[in-house]
């Protein structure tokens, strides 16, 4: 099953609707197909193997991904701020393919013979013309290749087939359920999976999707406004500015706010809700291996467990929620014995949208079919996912394994915090000493005995942090995923 048949069903069933970009000038979903069908064509007669997208988000990247899908080749979005290093690691696996980039790009990819196109010339050649008819073959290649951000290691080129991301469709999204004033604006780079996940989801249900390019919280409450936005997707971080920014935050159309990517601390989604206590919040939890979401925590479970009194309860805003309808969550030790309800372990993850498939190694689940996220958590005795950060990140003090998400989730309930980071960093005592490093929110002060303190009156002395530094800002990627090499790195150099 081919991606192409979402947008066929689309052109077919609501074909006037503008489905991607603005109001006035977007494309609607029977223009998208005549567009896609038209890059198919180019991409066929340049005999290129794959369609790199090394650009901004924006009307150029959903052309780009069905024109591929026609073709038979996947799409490949890259991430246009790595080095020149990286870059050309990555173009060598996909020499020859059509590239669409942005103009300063053009010499850099010139040498990998991929003939360059910037997004307006792409659109401009595609959404013109004479109709093309659809002759797409149901391709057994990738529908999409995305290359993981690296935060741990090197990136690894995720295969994403037509298959993994249909099943995620109509598992996850009612055909034409939007309606026809709708419209969703996505903050999300284009080489990350929510980017690819929103451009089926929104063109299943009938819903316009705009892209912010470039986020700043002015420019999004007023792009919310402008453009009568009812559904939005954003990143903790970005939340975080938008709560904590200045100035008017009445967001009149919306309705839906979802987030996702990183972990979302407690105090920013409590302010959010009181803010806007009629807004529905939506957390999904998943993976570029996935296919995008596993798990949600719909608006009810928000709103019951902001209003609640009962302990049990109110955690669950700390929750990624329960597993959508397809997908099997099991929790196991590293025996891969399967763990009862709030015991912590491997969170391992099986559903057809399951791709778990890296290019030059294969497909990595075990013989039940199960993928292991390298995620470690729990569920509840009611579902209820708890994420508890990677395998890769725990500390080993004087031989106690210690989980960095927990101590960062008691620092974020601090009023003078606005972002966390905990590491551990090599000690000839105890192997590894504790080290949070934290951003203060503008206005506030605190200093690194407080905050030790206010860590010990939770958990006990072994995960009270050694040394707390204070810095302007932690690295993280534009998704907000926290880049912890690049803390330890730095470490020796940022601390004042």
């Amino acid at each position: 099953m081919n991606i192409t048949m979402l947008l066929d069903m689309a052109a077919d069933g609501f074909g006037d609707r503008v489905v991607v970009g603005r109001r006035t000038d977007g494309l609607t979903a029977s223009a998208l197909r005549g567009a896609a069908l038209r890059g198919a064509a180019m991409v066929r007669d340049a005999g290129a193997e794959a369609v790199v997208y090394l650009a901004v988000n924006g009307p150029a990247f959903p052309v780009a991904m069905f024109a591929a899908a026609y073709a038979g080749v996947p799409l490949v979005p890259l991430n246009f701020r790595l080095g020149s290093e990286q870059l050309d690691g990555l173009l060598s696996n996909h020499a020859g393919a059509l590239a669409i980039a942005d103009p300063a790009a053009h010499t850099f990819l010139e040498k990998h013979l991929i003939r360059p196109l910037t997004p307006e010339a792409w659109l401009a050649e595609t959404t013109r013309g004479t109709e093309v008819d659809s002759d797409s073959e149901q391709s057994a290649e990738p529908a999409v290749v995305i290359y993981t951000s690296g935060t741990t290691s090197a990136p690894k080129g995720v295969l994403l087939r037509h298959s993994n991301l249909t099943s995620y469709v109509f598992g996850t999204v009612e055909f034409g359920s939007a309606g026809a004033d709708d419209a969703a604006l996505v903050s999300v780079p284009p080489y990350h999976i929510a980017a690819v996940a929103n451009v089926i989801t929104n063109l299943f249900a009938g819903r316009r999707a705009i892209v912010l390019e470039r986020f700043a919280p002015s420019e999004w409450l007023t792009m919310i406004r402008t453009e009568g936005v009812t559904n939005a997707l954003v990143v903790p971080t970005m939340l975080a500015r938008i709560v904590d920014g200045p100035g008017d935050k009445s967001v009149p159309s919306l309705r839906s706010l979802a987030y996702g990517g990183a972990p979302m601390p407690s105090s920013v989604i409590r302010r959010a809700l009181a803010m806007w206590p009629d807004l529905d919040f939506v957390n999904a939890y998943g993976l570029t291996e996935t296919s995008s979401t596993v798990a949600v925590l719909t608006p009810d479970d928000h709103r019951r467990a902001f209003q609640s009194d009962d302990p049990y309860v109110r955690v669950r805003l700390s929750s990624v929620g329960r597993p959508v309808p397809g997908v099997e969550i099991e929790i196991r030790d590293q025996d891969n014995r399967v763990l009862a309800p709030g015991e912590r372990g491997r969170i391992c993850i099986r559903g057809e949208q399951v791709s778990a498939e890296y290019a030059g190694v294969g497909r990595l689940v075990d013989e039940c079919g199960f993928f292991d996220t390298r995620d470690e958590g729990f569920l509840d005795e009611d579902d209820y996912l708890y994420i508890g950060g990677r395998r890769d990140d725990t500390i080993i003090r004087g031989a106690e394994n210690i989980a960095p998400a927990e101590i960062e989730s008691v620092l974020h309930r601090h009023p003078a915090i606005s972002d966390v980071a905990v590491v551990g960093v090599p000690d000839e005592e105890w192997g590894q000493r504790i080290v949070a490093v934290v951003v203060l929110r503008e206005g506030h002060k605190a200093t690194s005995e407080e905050l030790r303190d206010f860590v010990r009156g939770t958990l006990r002395s072994s995960k009270t942090p050694d040394e707390v530094c204070f810095w302007a800002e932690l690295p993280r990627t534009e998704t907000g995923k926290l880049v912890r090499r690049t803390v330890v790195s730095q470490f020796g150099t940022e601390r004042v």
